[in-house]
């Protein structure tokens, strides 16, 4: 008998529910009707794989009664034209139930896949929706899990689960009917033993449930470490550390634990096989002793009884997979929650239903923070009350103390976030009625940490504009005061950048993004700490890149190092969420307040200090 189907990863042979699956449900139901509704546009698909599955299933059944027709009628007479039809017969039934299987798996599998593109689909787009503080909320990996294992269990769902139960369903009613009518004393003979010998099986099977549980949590430990210790950060860190002793030896643990569960699942699988086999020899050996004997006979033929052990073999297996049903059901509606759960998440920062059409290259670029106010979640704000205007063309340095609100301000522009309070508009339009695309291509942001695409230096300058020449590409490298770095190397624009750009130094990678940025060519440009990581030499390089990025555009720098800020048209000195001191740098000097004293504390310790506690 062959293993029970599995579903999203997890074994169901032992009709034992996943606790997870359980729990997973309970918090999240997931309602029936919103489950068909993804298979009601293939309804008449379906209707065709039902009768299909139904007429394999009895067309499968006219084997053990042509079986019986050759033994009792043909063999006995010597009858070659019932031969030939019965051997004819089994030919037969064996293309029509073969061709019938692959047109089932066709259609069955294209329905499933199909459903699985639908919600691939529908999950990244709505994911891709969300602001940026879903992701600093979820789990690396969490995501990637539900678009690959969930929906691909989800696809299992249809073309195993699902025409399994209607298969197995079918084939479990036909055959007990034609057992009936080949001999209904042999058949009460079966509704004795068969229960006993599907709960023998049943028990033994959940000796393999516990430890195949425990072997996926150490796969998926040993997964992690992989993951984690042989990435290129993972091998830099445990290099610096010292830590590759360790590493190695809690790997080693869980390899030797992985041993050690594996035999033991290997050995409660061979107990499992040797019970199979005791069972399956005990019923036919019960059978033919009923067959023998004369007061149970009942004058009985050698082909009923042949054609009935064939019929009480197949009739076995759609019992066990049958008795199954609630596990899969749990395990496959916890799929449909857990895909669910994150189509249902409302969209934080979502597109105007009716954005203003503004025009790109028509923008001025002024830019006004009209009262801002902004918290994380249920924390206090992070900004309260902010008001400024950044002319058209201008730049506006924000400085204050380590975690003033300086890098939130900034990210309310490419509407990273919503205000909670107040408006941020580009040329007296609110950030909040333009569409996505719009914003995208009149704010550009260079930010501290560069993200480059394992790919190369061409795909990933293309990001920004997929329509971009070759003279377009070597012309923004210029800029970025890259292109005698790329020009010297042995394949050029097609260089491969490595893992996050590792290939590149820190200040490479700067100047790569902001190639990138020149590429899109926004109204504004937003620096946020583009060079806080840097040292002074590399700081110069990109400092320089920047200023012939920002030459003619409204920018707003985020700045760590006061010394980049001093030719700002003006500064804004942020402190507590609130703007406390405006003007330029001399002026600010002068007044001797909050960015006279910043300079002062920097000039002494190197950096900006934190923010002092609220009084």
């Amino acid at each position: 008998m062959t293993e029970a189907a599995t579903i999203g990863g997890r074994s169901h042979g032992t009709a034992r529910v996943d606790p997870a699956d359980a729990a997973t449900l309970a918090e999240a139901p997931v309602s029936f009707r919103r489950v068909a509704g993804l298979f009601r546009p293939h309804a008449a698909t379906l209707t065709i794989v039902a009768v299909i599955i139904a007429i394999s299933s009895i067309v499968g059944l006219a084997q053990p009664f042509l079986v019986r027709e050759v033994i009792d009628v043909a063999l006995p007479r010597q009858d070659v034209t019932v031969l030939l039809w019965c051997v004819g017969g089994m030919l037969a039934v064996a293309v029509v139930t073969a061709l019938l299987g692959v047109v089932q798996t066709w259609l069955s599998t294209a329905v499933g896949e199909r459903v699985m593109h639908r919600l691939r689909t529908e999950v990244f787009t709505h994911v891709q929706r969300q602001s940026l503080g879903f992701f600093t909320r979820t789990r690396s990996g969490e995501v990637q899990s539900r678009l690959t294992h969930d929906i691909s269990g989800m696809q299992a769902v249809f073309t195993t689960t699902a025409t399994s139960i209607a298969a197995n369903l079918t084939t479990a009613v036909a055959t007990a009917a034609a057992m009936v009518a080949l001999s209904w004393q042999l058949s009460l003979i079966c509704l004795v033993v068969i229960p006993p010998a599907v709960w023998l099986s049943r028990r033994v099977a959940l000796l393999r449930r516990d430890l195949t549980a425990q072997t996926q949590r150490h796969l998926a430990a040993m997964h992690s470490q992989v993951e984690e210790k042989l990435s290129v950060s993972g091998a830099r860190l445990a290099k610096t550390l010292g830590t590759t002793a360790r590493d190695t030896a809690a790997f080693t643990d869980t390899s030797a634990r992985l041993v050690d569960l594996d035999v033991r699942s290997q050995l409660a699988g061979r107990w499992r096989m040797a019970t199979m086999s005791i069972v399956f020899s005990a019923i036919p050996a019960v059978l033919y002793l009923v067959a023998g004997l004369p007061a149970t006979s009942g004058a009985m033929t050698i082909g009923t009884l042949v054609a009935f052990i064939a019929l009480q073999t197949t009739i076995f297996r759609p019992i066990m997979a049958l008795l199954n049903v609630g596990v899969q059901w749990v395990s496959s509606m916890a799929l449909f929650s857990r895909i669910f759960g994150y189509l249902d998440l409302p969209v934080e920062v979502a597109p105007p239903e009716r954005p203003v059409p503004l025009d790109p290259v028509g923008v001025r670029g002024e830019v006004r923070f009209d009262g801002v106010g902004f918290g994380y979640g249920d924390g206090p704000n992070v900004l309260s009350g902010v008001d400024l205007t950044v002319p058209a063309g201008s730049s506006l340095a924000v400085v204050g103390h380590t975690g003033a609100g300086k890098s939130t301000l900034a990210s309310l522009l490419p509407r990273l976030h919503d205000v909670d309070a107040g408006a941020v508009t580009i040329d007296g339009v609110d950030v909040r009625d333009l569409a996505p695309e719009t914003l995208a291509a009149i704010v550009g942001v260079v930010s501290q940490e560069t993200y480059l695409l394992h790919d190369t230096i061409r795909a990933n300058l293309l990001l920004a504009a997929p329509d971009a020449t070759e003279p377009d590409l070597w012309a923004a490298l210029r800029t970025a005061r890259l292109a005698s770095l790329v020009a010297g190397l042995p394949d050029g624009l097609d260089t491969v950048v490595g893992a996050r750009g590792y290939r590149f130094s820190g200040g490479e990678q700067q100047r790569l993004a902001i190639a990138r940025t020149v590429l899109r060519d926004p109204r504004i440009l937003v620096l946020d700490e583009a060079t806080s990581a840097l040292d002074n030499g590399t700081e110069h390089e990109v400092l320089a890149a920047l200023d012939a990025l920002a030459a003619g555009r409204t920018t707003i720098s985020i700045a760590h190092r006061l010394t980049t800020v001093q030719a700002a048209d003006q500064i804004a000195v942020l402190d507590g969420g609130r703007v406390v001191e405006r003007g330029t740098h001399a002026d600010l000097l002068d007044a001797g307040g909050p960015y006279a004293r910043l300079v002062r504390a920097v000039e002494r310790g190197g950096e900006l200090p934190a923010q002092r506690p609220a009084a």
